[in-house]
């Protein structure tokens, strides 16, 4: 299938989605509303990427840099399902602290290494979960597709971009540990850490898109 194509199909995917949901709130399914509404989001952010890689190929700037157009500030090559993709932090931290949300609870966010699968998990979980709903809310350059990161990006902004981060607080991650914790980040040392998921974080949105 060439790009035109697929394209073509994730839209008319996203659209259904997209017509579906406000079907589904009326009607009191509020859970399938929520569903339909990530699944579109995830069927644009598709089609973002797809777009991307069917222009020439983006210059991107050095890793610590602002690139321009592209939301905040570069952070290199990252592997994903979907591929090699450059991952770009968000220039600033949402306002405020987050907490993780539902304490007690297990949820499907448990991937170290995918933000935006466990973020998608997260949102669609009827506003229980405040940081992942802060970071997937952020906007900048009219991206719309940033996430919560998981706690492997967290640890690839220390590595590799540790100035652009506060250090007078702890940043949360996506990545869930248990029903009760969540890991999160310190860039003072570097230390990987467990918090409660009713204490409040840190929150520094990121997004990707394929090389």
């Amino acid at each position: 299938m060439n790009h035109a194509a697929a394209i073509a199909q994730l839209a008319a995917s996203a659209e259904v989605c997209e017509a579906n949901a406000p079907i589904n709130e009326a009607e009191g399914n509020h859970e399938q509303a929520q569903l339909e509404r990530s699944n579109a989001k995830s069927y644009r952010s598709a089609i973002e990427s797809l777009s991307a890689g069917s222009e020439q190929k983006l210059t991107p700037p050095a890793i610590g840099e602002i690139w321009p157009g592209q939301g905040g500030i570069y952070g290199g090559l990252r592997q994903y399902p979907e591929g090699l993709c450059h991952i770009i932090f968000a220039a600033e931290d949402v306002p405020g602290r987050h907490a993780y949300g539902d304490y007690g609870v297990e949820v499907e966010a448990e991937s170290r290494t995918d933000g935006r699968a466990n973020t998608e998990a997260l949102v669609a979980r009827e506003g229980k979960h405040p940081a992942a709903i802060a970071a997937a809310g952020y906007r900048a350059d009219d991206h719309n597709d940033f996430y919560l990161p998981s706690i492997g990006e967290l640890h690839h902004g220390w590595q590799f971009l540790p100035e652009s981060f506060a250090t007078d607080w702890y940043y949360g991650s996506s990545s869930q540990f248990s029903a009760n914790l969540a890991y999160d980040m310190d860039f003072e040392n570097g230390w990987l850490n467990l918090y409660v998921k009713y204490n409040e974080r840190l929150v520094r949105p990121v997004r990707r898109f394929l090389q």
